[in-house]
């Protein structure tokens, strides 16, 4: 789990991850004009991926910062996500993920030697001051890899807030030293100065990975590598090219569509930050690898791609894929470096699974992770029939007062402490002997769920 940190208290919140198609940016953010801003630190990225749709091990590298979602100085509320055009006042850096992927060039500001306990509508230093020190102007390139949305003062008040990567904070370097000791000790948060880079000694080419529970009819795939961020994936389908929809709002992954209806050879190209495309329009061809067959059971699964931009059509882009958001970044943050994380990975996940329904499927549902204020439960879906499904519903109750604070990969509704989940339209076909599943955030104690059903149809 993600945790984040101040040195003197803690506060624990799910980060919300909703499942519309992302808004139109509207956001201006710095581009090579450096800005100042709050930095905290938190431990990593979140399984199975960060906020841009990567896991961490796929990152370009280890040294990585989360921007704010929202711009929401002294208001925490939990906001949708990705935001709405109706809401493009309160949108962060973020962007709605469309700063995924891109580098920041992060210069080591003033030591804090006041309070920083992310009280929202507090300042972020109070009771002290701002001093310069020996570490001031150390300087690390660092790819945008996560978000930021917690309902406190360090992902809310201020815009230009970095949360680094923690393992990164004694990799900063000044006049050809490393700063090795800049964290614990000379740490307690500081100010940094920042602005969006290109990608520093490029080489290479993209790289392009099937997601978790992608499929023949549900092509979700993450791109990385990337010379200057990404604003856009277009796919070639029956001689067009199509934009691709946004993986919510997981910057970097998209969902595609075959080069014919169905078709499992894929053909793509990419837009960079600037909404140029990428190596002068260069396209990318590959298919759904053979351990996808059913669905990609992996976070990541690699694609052998092949690169060339013979043949390709002239047509400008139009339509769009389904918006089929997947899975959730799971991560909870904010805790005291002197404490444990108040999120963590369930030890024993608590699994409940239905009785053998009639209508041809089972569902289990497992808690994959819990804080202290609530918990991810994952809910797969087992085919148990001889033919496929046209579609699937999962109904089970709560033992307490729970609520479903968010979902994905399924139309959820809660009345009472029942809870009915039907499929979503790309992935109600589940083949006979195979499995889906959909995942919830939800609020309060991670106790067992009862009466779990599931019907097809």
């Amino acid at each position: 789990m993600t945790t984040r940190f101040a040195p003197l208290a803690a506060a624990a919140l799910l980060v919300v991850v909703a499942l519309q198609a992302s808004a139109e940016a509207t956001v201006a953010p710095p581009t090579t004009t450096p800005v100042t801003g709050n930095a905290t630190y938190f431990d990593g990225l979140g399984s199975p991926y960060g906020g841009c749709g990567l896991p961490q091990a796929e990152l370009d590298s280890q040294n990585f910062v989360a921007l704010n979602v929202f711009d929401t100085p002294g208001d925490g509320t939990a906001y949708t996500r990705p935001l709405p055009p109706a809401q493009a006042d309160k949108m962060g850096l973020w962007d709605n993920g469309r700063n995924c992927g891109r580098w920041v060039r992060v210069k080591i500001g003033d030591y804090c030697t006041g309070v920083n306990d992310g009280a929202l509508g507090q300042p972020f230093c109070r009771n002290g001051a701002w001093s310069a020190d020996a570490y001031n102007d150390g300087t690390l390139d660092m790819l945008v890899a996560d978000s930021c949305g917690d309902p406190n003062a360090w992902c809310r008040d201020d815009k230009y807030h970095l949360d680094l990567a923690k393992d990164a904070l004694n990799r900063f370097a000044k006049n050809g030293t490393t700063l090795t000791d800049l964290y614990p000790a000379h740490w307690n948060n500081r100010h940094v100065s920042w602005q969006f880079v290109p990608a520093p000694s490029y080489t290479g080419d993209i790289r392009v990975g099937f997601m978790s529970g992608a499929q023949q009819w549900w092509p979700a795939i993450a791109v990385s590598h990337l010379p200057n961020g990404i604003h856009g994936v277009e796919y070639l389908a029956d001689g067009a090219w199509k934009s691709a929809t946004m993986n919510g709002d997981m910057g970097q992954s998209y969902v595609i569509g075959g080069t014919t209806a169905g078709a499992t050879t894929f053909r793509i190209r990419v837009r960079d930050v600037n909404d140029a495309l990428l190596f002068n329009g260069r396209e990318y061809t590959f298919s759904l690898p053979s351990s996808c067959a059913a669905q990609c059971s992996a976070a990541y699964t690699p694609a052998v791609v092949s690169s060339g931009t013979s043949g390709s059509p002239s047509a400008s882009p139009s339509g769009s894929a389904s918006a089929s958001p997947s899975v959730s970044p799971s991560a909870s943050r904010s805790a005291s470096p002197s404490v444990s994380p108040s999120a963590s990975r369930s030890a024993s996940p608590s699994v409940s699974p239905s009785a053998q329904p009639a209508g041809g499927c089972t569902a289990t549902v497992s808690v994959t992770s819990s804080w202290n204020t609530g918990y991810q439960a994952d809910v797969s879906v087992r085919n148990t029939g001889t033919a496929p499904t046209a579609g699937w519903t999962v109904r089970f109750t709560f033992a307490g007062t729970q609520t479903v604070a968010n979902s994905w990969n399924a139309i959820v509704t809660q009345s009472g402490a029942t809870v009915t989940a039907a499929n979503q339209t790309y992935n109600g076909v589940v083949p006979a002997g195979g499995s889906t599943s959909f995942g919830m955030l939800v609020n309060g104690a991670p106790q067992p769920v009862t009466a779990v059903t599931c019907t097809s149809r």
